[in-house]
């Protein structure tokens, strides 16, 4: 019996390394881990234009806190922060004399959540956001704070809040599409 069992296990470790050089890797194995929300996060990931190197951390931005503790809230804040941050600086760029009651206003209505919502039913983040049977995806707080989360997860990922404003400005231009999620 320990024979047995030391040989299925040793094959169990084996097998699966040594199949695809056996057949030359033509072996087409499909992923054990793919599942809906990974697909949408794929997905997610090629419509906004960003490939995250961790996607745990797309994974994160994408839960809401009535889902898990792991959630999107301290991402959304930095979100936020690196959103203004980027409105501040190219508003200023752009004129240098504005006030700080204009500046205030186009950062007000840039990052606000009407628009903050209204980019994300854009992009389709009620179909991707992971929240409890009692929450409701569609809602404009759960999908802005998703959208923002996203861009807080881009700037921990690349290490750049720039990154992140950068990312922000695609969505302005109208450069981000819908696609079915």
């Amino acid at each position: 019996m320990h024979f047995s069992l030391f040989f299925f296990i040793l094959s169990s470790l084996l097998l699966p390394t040594s199949l695809p050089q056996a057949y030359g890797n033509e072996l087409n194995v499909a992923k054990v881990n793919d599942s809906p929300f990974s697909n949408a996060l794929q997905i997610l990931q090629k419509q906004i234009g960003y490939d995250f190197q961790t996607v745990d951390l797309l994974r994160r931005a994408m839960t809401h806190s009535s889902y898990s503790r792991e959630n999107n809230r301290a991402l959304s804040i930095l979100g936020l922060d690196a959103i203004q941050t980027s409105i501040s600086f190219h508003y200023l760029q752009r004129n240098l004399d504005a006030s700080a009651k204009d500046l205030s206003l186009r950062i007000s209505e840039m990052s606000g959540a009407d628009s903050c919502a209204a980019d994300g039913f854009r992009l389709g983040l009620q179909n991707v956001i992971r929240v409890s049977t009692k929450t409701n995806s569609s809602t404009d707080s759960v999908v802005c704070g998703a959208f923002r989360a996203v861009f807080g997860a881009v700037a921990i990922d690349s290490s750049k809040a720039d990154d992140a404003g950068n990312l922000f400005w695609k969505f302005q231009g109208g450069d981000v599409l819908v696609s079915a999620l």
